[in-house]
C-alpha cells in the first residue's frame, strides 16, 4: 500500500489573484505544512493542468493534485464552470475540490454543492484566520479522511 504521508500530496490551487496566491503560500508555511502548492490562474488554466495540455504535458512539473482549492470568480472559466467539469470527468470526479473564496452568498455556497464542492470555505479577513484555515484543510483533507487520490492506482 501507498504511503499516505501528506508531505508527497500537492494542492493545486485556482486563483486569479495574485495577492491571495502569496497569502496562501504564506499561510501553508506558518502553518509548517510540508504540501507542495501550485497555482494556475483560472479555470481554464485548472482544466489544462488537470487534463495535461499546453503548459502542463510533463508529469514530472505538473503532478497529479491530491487537492484542488479553488476560488469562484475568476477570468475566463469560473469556479462553478470548473468545478462541473471536473465531476462530470470519470478520470477526475474523485479529486476533491474545496471552494476558497471571498462569497459568503446562499447562492454561491448550494450551487457549489450542488455541483460537487467537498467543501465550501469562504476565505478568512485576517493572516492568522488564513493560516488556521490552511492548516485545517491540510489536517483534514490529508490526516484525517483517506481519498482515492491517496491510493495506488487500480490495475
Amino acid at each position: 500500500m501507498a504511503s499516505l504521508d501528506s508531505r508527497e500530496i500537492v494542492i493545486l490551487m485556482a486563483d486569479d489573484d495574485p495577492d491571495d496566491r502569496f497569502l496562501a503560500q504564506e499561510a501553508l508555511s506558518m502553518a509548517r505544512v510540508a504540501n507542495r502548492l501550485l497555482f494556475v490562474n483560472d479555470g481554464e488554466d485548472l482544466m489544462d493542468y488537470l487534463h495535461r495540455r499546453g503548459a502542463y504535458t510533463d508529469p514530472a512539473r505538473s503532478p497529479r493534485p491530491g487537492l484542488v482549492l479553488m476560488d469562484l470568480n475568476m477570468p475566463k472559466m469560473d469556479g462553478c464552470e470548473a468545478l462541473a467539469e471536473i465531476k462530470a470527468d470519470p478520470d477526475l470526479r474523485s479529486l476533491p475540490v474545496v471552494m476558497l473564496t471571498t462569497s459568503q452568498a446562499e447562492t454561491d455556497i448550494f450551487r457549489s454543492y450542488v455541483l460537487g464542492a467537498n467543501s465550501f470555505i469562504t476565505k478568512p479577513v485576517t493572516f492568522d484566520g488564513l493560516v488556521e484555515v490552511m492548516h485545517g484543510i491540510v489536517h483534514y483533507w490529508f490526516q484525517i479522511v483517506t481519498t482515492p487520490n491517496q491510493l495506488p492506482s487500480p490495475r
